[in-house]
């Protein structure tokens, strides 16, 4: 999911500092009041160019500039309210945890920082933009998963269900990636509002039958939340879309159309673009423990850092132990009482510098203190093992399932919810650009 959302941000950086430039040849104006907040014209101009480039390298067509500026500025106003909300939260980004997040994404890539440099800058970006990009990514995740995680609530029926579901289908499960159009209707319809949007998404779903291209469409006509990128979904296993498109996309095959499925939200056209069948391989867990130290205004970040880099030198010299440590100085409650222990689990399950720096330990080693959103961390890797998919494997697999669908769903609701409860005037609509 880290890579993915990479390699998105990476594309949205494309035109920023032609753009950027561009723009300092005007006057930039204020264009949309977010609550306490405000999108520039010249964020909207950006995020429009950047879309026409990544079309124009896909050979994809694009509807109008009006429609495109309509779902820019939708974006930027989810983007804008998640970082007013952030701010409200005290959640930041520190300088040393944006460089070792950038450092990751380098060696990910198997570049240095020299070549991740050069290759920023052979795109045509200016380095500290995309740092502010990235800064920018990190905030927004760590708001949604502040706010959605709250609302999800799995019960043990949904649980066992899925495992058996699992259990009959066996190992050849499929995946789609779907393509999304949403004609969405108000949060409380009238009848008309509904027959409203119903013709609309016949129209919509006619067109697509006529051989119009459906990124096309699905950038001009959807509400939904991958409007501005086609209405591509992604991949997506039959367990963890969600429940009403699960039902539905059963033994379709590539490029067949879906809908109108009615919802809560308005009405859904799907379009299956591609299906693909999963290879299971064996999963290595990972049982390491750690210590977590958040700075302060009393304890900064190189405070802490010297600190952790002491409780390792005390452990290795045989002067303390690391789970006394973790049980007298962590900040993490729900390990620290257990030595600092977090049992054993997939490491892609943790935030991507702690399970960076912990997959490359050998067993009983100790890394170097390591920044991440939640602080400082001093990481002892404790021991390793296959995963032979027991019945506790296939819950836990059941859950994640059912977590990241409702994660999904309630990220849409909750983004929802949080623009129409928001005061938003767009002072220019571009009519006159």
């Amino acid at each position: 999911m880290f890579m993915k959302f990479l390699g998105i941000l990476i594309g949205c950086l494309w035109l920023s500092v032609s753009v950027s430039a561009m723009a300092q040849t005007e006057l930039d104006k204020v264009s949309v009041i977010v609550d306490q907040g405000v999108i520039l014209e010249s964020e909207i101009n950006e995020l429009i160019a950047t879309v026409k480039e990544s079309a124009k390298k896909n050979n994809q067509s694009l509807p109008s500039d009006r429609a495109l500026r309509t779902q820019a500025i939708e974006r930027l106003i989810l983007d804008n309210l998640q970082m007013q909300m952030a701010e409200r939260m005290g959640i930041q980004v520190s300088d040393p945890q944006l460089e070792q997040t950038i450092a990751n994404i380098a060696k990910n890539q198997n570049s240095t920082m020299d070549q991740l440099r050069a290759g920023i800058a052979q795109a045509g970006l200016d380095y500290d933009s995309y740092r502010e990009t990235v800064r920018k990514e990190l905030i927004t995740g760590e708001v949604r998963r502040a706010n959605v995680r709250r609302r999800i609530y799995i019960t043990p029926q949904e649980i066992s269900s899925l495992v058996a579901l699992i259990e009959e289908q066996g190992n050849e499960q499929a995946e789609y990636r779907l393509g999304h159009i949403l004609i969405g209707f108000p949060p409380e319809p009238t009848d008309a509002d509904i027959t409203s949007a119903r013709e609309r998404a016949e129209k919509v779903l006619n067109l697509l039958n006529s051989g119009s291209d459906f990124a096309k469409i699905a950038i001009a006509s959807s509400s939904g939340p991958k409007a501005l990128d086609g209405g591509d979904m992604g991949w997506l296993n039959i367990n963890s879309m969600p429940t009403l498109f699960a039902e539905v996309v059963q033994g379709k095959e590539a490029d067949e159309l879906i809908g109108p499925i009615r919802s809560g939200a308005g009405f859904h056209i799907l379009k299956i673009q591609e299906t693909r069948g999963i290879e299971v391989a064996k999963l290595e867990e990972i049982n390491a423990r750690h210590i977590l130290v958040k700075p302060s205004i009393i304890l900064s970040e190189q405070k802490v850092e010297t600190m952790l880099q002491e409780f390792k030198a005390q452990v290795l010299e045989g002067t303390a132990d690391f789970a006394d440590l973790a049980k007298a100085h962590s900040e993490d409650p729900g390990s620290a009482v257990k030595g600092g222990e977090l049992g054993f689990a997939d490491p892609s399950l943790y935030v991507p510098a702690f399970k960076d720096a912990l997959v490359k330990l050998e067993k009983d080693e100790i890394s170097e203190p390591i920044r991440s959103v939640h602080g400082w961390h001093l990481i002892q890797l404790i021991d390793r093992r296959v995963d032979d998919i027991t019945d506790r494997k296939k819950q836990d697999k059941a859950y994640q399932l059912i977590f990241n669908r409702k994660f999904a769903e309630e990220t849409d609701a909750w983004l929802r919810e949080m623009r129409e409860e928001a005061f938003i005037e767009v002072l220019d609509d571009g009519s006159n650009s």
